[in-house]
This record gives C-alpha cells, structure tokens and sequence, in this order.
C-alpha cells in the first residue's frame, strides 16, 4: 500500500535538521526497518516542513511507522494519508448505493 507522510518538525528536531542530521538517510534507514521503501522526500515551504510517499506491505505496517515517528516526540504535527484505488472506491459506492434504502 502506498501512503504520504505530511509533518512539521517540533523546534530541537529542527537544531538537529541545522547541525546536519541527514534525514533522508533516517527515512531509508525507516523504511529497511519495516520492509518498506519511501520514493518521495522533499522538504518544503508552508505548514509542514516534510512529505514523504512510501510503500509497506498493508496499513498496519504503515499505521506502525507513523506511531513510532509521532512517538518520537521529533514532530509537532504529523499527518498520513492512504493512497486509494478509486475505480475500486467507485465500484464500492455504485454496488452499495444499489442495495441502500434511505429512511422514509
């Protein structure tokens, strides 16, 4: 499954960022750790310092990953988003909308 990880540093994360700290480096090292792998980082203007699209084998791994990014206290925010097979998400709503009878 495919995710992005939007998140803004808490400030010591940021001393760290300033002293050097290669945090592409962390993500790939991240991202051995639980099988998986992170295609996208970018660092970038706005309310969020960093995003980042990685791949793991299903949610509960990446629902693992970020715990244990926001558990690091590194983050003052840090958000996730799950990619969607929408044709998938469509097909979904079409079959339910079908079988669905609305109150009254």
């Amino acid at each position: 499954m495919k995710a992005l990880v939007l998140a803004k540093y808490a400030p010591p994360a940021l001393k760290g960022l300033i002293s050097g700290s290669d945090r592409e480096a962390a993500v790939r090292k991240l991202m051995d750790a639980v099988g998986g792998n992170a295609d996208y980082i970018a660092f970038v203007r706005g309310k969020y310092d960093v995003v980042a699209r990685f791949e793991v084998e299903d949610q509960e791994t990446a629902i693992g990953l970020v715990l244990a990014v926001k558990a690091s206290g590194a983050f003052e925010e840090v958000d996730y988003l799950e990619e969607v097979d929408m044709t998938r998400v469509v097909h979904a709503a079409q079959t339910a909308s079908s079988a669905y009878a609305p109150a009254g």
